[in-house]
């Protein structure tokens, strides 16, 4: 998977999705600073999720970013959507590249070494590292280190992408330590002091 040095977010859906969010997200798409754009729903019926993930495809394809689910390599398969991202607690990755194919993959490593071998030994197509901050978005239960970024990089061309609370004031330093993409939410959904274009127009 090419790295595009200057598309480098990684957009991930707010909880839950109200009507004027669609037209936020083609504003947001259009600055044409972001990769992929996840849709992350943990509180909703499948039906819902379908219906939501439709609009958001056309949006993503309009804008050439990358639409991903998460969690659920058959939701990706229904919608045809262009990949999904797996946590530690998901399906396995072997079981998933038998639904998707050659479609994207990406797995979760925490902040973990071992786990980062064996998503890039089952060539995953990213591996994503956090939390590296606070984050609005959920809990959290693992704090990684920019250490971990530097070390994995120098064994792997596997593009690597930071999360947790990263904001317009502590993203430069990761993309400094080897992060290709940065995951992206609470910073431009639930920005109390910026709209979701001016949040992401101070990404740089």
């Amino acid at each position: 998977m090419k790295i595009n040095k200057k598309k480098f977010i990684y957009l991930i859906s707010p909880n839950t999705i109200h009507n004027s969010f669609y037209n936020n997200l083609k504003l947001v798409l259009k600055t044409k600073k972001v990769s992929f754009f996840q849709l992350r729903l943990k509180n909703c019926s499948l039906k819902k999720k379908i219906i939501i993930g439709k609009k958001i495809k056309n949006i993503c394809k309009k804008n050439k970013v990358k639409f991903i689910i998460n969690d659920d390599p058959l939701l990706a398969l229904k919608l045809d959507a262009d990949g999904c991202h797996l946590g530690q607690k998901d399906m396995n990755i072997y079981i998933a590249k038998k639904i998707l194919g050659k479609k994207i993959i990406g797995i979760t490593c925490h902040n973990s070494m071992n786990l980062a071998k064996k998503a890039i030994k089952a060539k995953a197509d990213y591996i994503a590292f956090g939390a590296f901050n606070q984050s609005k978005t959920k809990k959290i239960k693992h704090v990684a280190s920019l250490k971990i970024l530097n070390k994995v990089k120098k064994f792997t061309k596997t593009p690597l992408v930071a999360i947790g609370g990263i904001n317009s004031v502590n993203y430069k330093n990761l993309l400094l330590n080897n992060a290709n993409y940065l995951a992206i939410s609470g910073y431009i959904w639930k920005n109390k002091k910026y709209k979701p274009l001016q949040a992401i127009e101070r990404l740089k």
